[in-house]
C-alpha cells in the first residue's frame, strides 16, 4: 500500500484531494498544477471570470495543439458524518483511494499531468503544442469556465485542434473505456402555483403538490429513447422538490422543483422542452417552467484523435 502512495500520480492526486475545492472554489489546486507545468516549460495564464478561476497552460507555439482539459471543482460532500472516511483526507483502503473528487476528476488531472511529464522526458523536442485547460466551474453553473476560456482564446486567435478530457466516464470501473462523445445536459426550474389553505378546508385551497404529482408520475413513466450505438438512453431525474411552510396543518400555495435530462443525440433540447410542455399542458396545472442548457450532446468525428486512442 505504501508503495502505491509513492507513485507520482497518486501522490499528486492526494495533494489535490486535500484541497476543499467545492464548486466554484479552486482552493489552490490550479496553483499546484501550474507550478508543475511551469517546470516543464509551459506558459501558464490564470483567467478569472466572476468567482471562477481558470488555468490555460501551453507549451509550444506551433500547430497542431493537443489540449488536456478538466476541472478542479468538486460537488459538496453533504453530511460528512455519513462518510466512512473524511472527504478531504485521502484514504487508501483495499486498493482504492477514498476522498471527494478522487474519481471526478482529480485523478484524471493527476494522470494527465504525470503522463505529460513522462512524455516530455522522452520527447522534449516534440512537434506542435501541448496545452491544458482547467476550470473550477464544471460541477456548478458551468458558465464562467471552459466556455469563457475558449471565447478568450478565440478572440486572440488561438485554437485547439484536439482535446482529451480526463472525466471518469466508465462502463464498469474507472478508466475501462474511452468515450468519443458526451450526452447533453438540460435542466428545468419549475414553479407550480396553487392556493394556500387549512388542511381542514381543502375545498378552499388548491394544493400544488396534488397538481404536480400526476405530472411527475407521467414524466417518470416515459421511455424517452433507447439510446443508440454511442449513447445510453436519455435519463430524466428530479433533483429537488420543495413546498409548504413547515406547518402540519397548512397546504402550500406554491411548489418549486428542479429536474435534469442527460440526453442522447436522439433529442435536441428544443424537442425535449416541447415534449415536457405537452405533458404539463395535458393536466390542469398552473405552472412556470424555465430552462438551463449546460451543453448539447456531441460526437467526435472519425480521425486522428480516435485512431490514436483506439
Amino acid at each position: 500500500m505504501s508503495d502505491l502512495m509513492t507513485r507520482p500520480e497518486i501522490a499528486l492526486l492526494c495533494e489535490l484531494v486535500q484541497r476543499r475545492s467545492v464548486t466554484p472554489d479552486d482552493a489552490g489546486c490550479q496553483a499546484i498544477l501550474a507550478e508543475r507545468l511551469q517546470r516543464l516549460g509551459f506558459v501558464c495564464e490564470t483567467l478569472v471570470f466572476n468567482d471562477v478561476t481558470n488555468l490555460w497552460a501551453r507549451r509550444g507555439a506551433a500547430a497542431p495543439v493537443l489540449c488536456f482539459a478538466g476541472h478542479t471543482d468538486v460537488v459538496p460532500p453533504g453530511d460528512e458524518s455519513a462518510w466512512s472516511t473524511e472527504p478531504f483526507n485521502p484514504t487508501l483502503r483495499d486498493g482504492l483511494l477514498y476522498g471527494r473528487g478522487s474519481a471526478d476528476m482529480k485523478s484524471g488531472l493527476a494522470a494527465m499531468i504525470v503522463a505529460v511529464e513522462r512524455f516530455l522526458g522522452e520527447n522534449p523536442d516534440h512537434s506542435g503544442s501541448i496545452a491544458f485547460l482547467i476550470t473550477s466551474d464544471e460541477e456548478g453553473r458551468a458558465r464562467d469556465g471552459t466556455l469563457k476560456v475558449i471565447e478568450a482564446l478565440t478572440a486572440r486567435g488561438e485554437s485547439i485542434d484536439w482535446c482529451v478530457l480526463g472525466e471518469p466516464s466508465s462502463q464498469d470501473r474507472l478508466g475501462d473505456i474511452v468515450r468519443i462523445g458526451r450526452r447533453g445536459s438540460l435542466s428545468g426550474i419549475l414553479t407550480v402555483r396553487g392556493i394556500q389553505g387549512h388542511v381542514a378546508y381543502p375545498q378552499l385551497a388548491d394544493n400544488p403538490i396534488r397538481r404536480f404529482a400526476p405530472v411527475l408520475a407521467e414524466l417518470h413513466q416515459i421511455e424517452w429513447d433507447n439510446g443508440n450505438e454511442f449513447f445510453p438512453p436519455t435519463s430524466f431525474q428530479v433533483v429537488d422538490v420543495r413546498a409548504g411552510i413547515g406547518a402540519p396543518n397548512v397546504t402550500p400555495g406554491e411548489l418549486s422543483a428542479r429536474f435534469n435530462f442527460r440526453y442522447s443525440t436522439e433529442w435536441t433540447h428544443e424537442s425535449l422542452q416541447d415534449k415536457v410542455r405537452d405533458v404539463f399542458d395535458a393536466h390542469e396545472i398552473d405552472y412556470d417552467l424555465r430552462w438551463h442548457l449546460s451543453g448539447e450532446p456531441f460526437l467526435t468525428a472519425p480521425g486522428k484523435l480516435i485512431d490514436a486512442v483506439a
